[in-house]
């Protein structure tokens, strides 16, 4: 995927679900995988020519791995003239070494959402962008219906009402597949993730369940996509916010 298209796919996406409004500071979640950084060149391209301005900071919660080395994001954010910081925390030692979970996404995930929550107050953040693209949302309405019973995927824009800030996923009409090619081409600085639990998760039983299924019934990903934006409520595009791809 060429540049130009995760522009337009990402523009789409914040056009249809008004994502951006003037003067907003957006914090960018960035984990050093590829599509945070994907997420990050998107923002910094529409940034210049984006009919309102807004200010970028990236942020990365570092758990406490000793192996991870975030020198070549910090370099691609020099590059890049955005701002980075790195919130230190112990996450990675609580969730491991202290309580020993055995399954340690959920609490881990919460604990990380915490903190990138605060940093974000202390920034002046009011907005915070995730990277989930179009695959993670019908991984996430497969995992809510196998082990939840119940047909749900999380939504393009959440206002947290508790932490008066929004979530925005700007990369929702961007495929997984088209992320890798993106990073490929342009050589992207992608950081492994060090958790011991990567790769070995629901997520990911239901990530190669999809792509047995698409390789099965080719185009059921993108159906199930288009289910979910007929039938999650938060998913309905707003009225007049619609408009063509650039």
């Amino acid at each position: 995927m060429k540049l130009q298209q995760l522009y337009s796919y990402t523009r789409k996406a914040i056009d249809d679900y008004h994502m951006i409004d003037e003067g907003d500071h957006i914090a960018v979640g960035i984990s050093g995988g590829k599509d945070s950084l994907a997420m990050l060149y998107a923002l910094c391209g529409l940034k210049r020519f984006y009919p309102v301005s807004f200010s970028l900071t990236a942020v990365t919660v570092d758990l406490g791995f000793e192996n991870l080395n975030l020198d070549r994001i910090t370099a691609l954010c020099a590059e890049l003239g955005v701002p980075y910081h790195i919130v230190k925390t112990d996450i990675g030692r609580i969730i491991f070494e202290d309580r020993k979970e055995s399954s340690p996404c959920a609490l881990c995930a919460k604990m990380r959402k915490g903190a990138l929550n605060q940093a974000m107050k202390e920034l002046g953040c009011g907005k915070v962008a995730y990277a989930h693209h179009k695959d993670d949302v019908v991984e996430t309405m497969l995992l809510s219906l196998i082990f939840e019973g119940r047909f749900h995927s999380f939504a393009p824009v959440t206002y947290l009402d508790r932490m008066d800030m929004t979530v925005i996923r700007p990369l929702i009409y961007v495929q997984e597949a088209d992320v890798i090619g993106f990073v490929n081409k342009y050589d992207i600085p992608v950081v492994k993730s060090p958790c011991p639990a990567d790769g070995h998760t629901k997520r990911e039983y239901v990530h190669l369940l999809l792509q047995q299924l698409n390789r099965e019934n080719p185009g059921v990903k993108e159906r199930m996509f288009h289910a979910v934006q007929d039938m999650v409520p938060a998913w309905k595009i707003p009225a007049g916010h619609a408009k063509e791809t650039v």
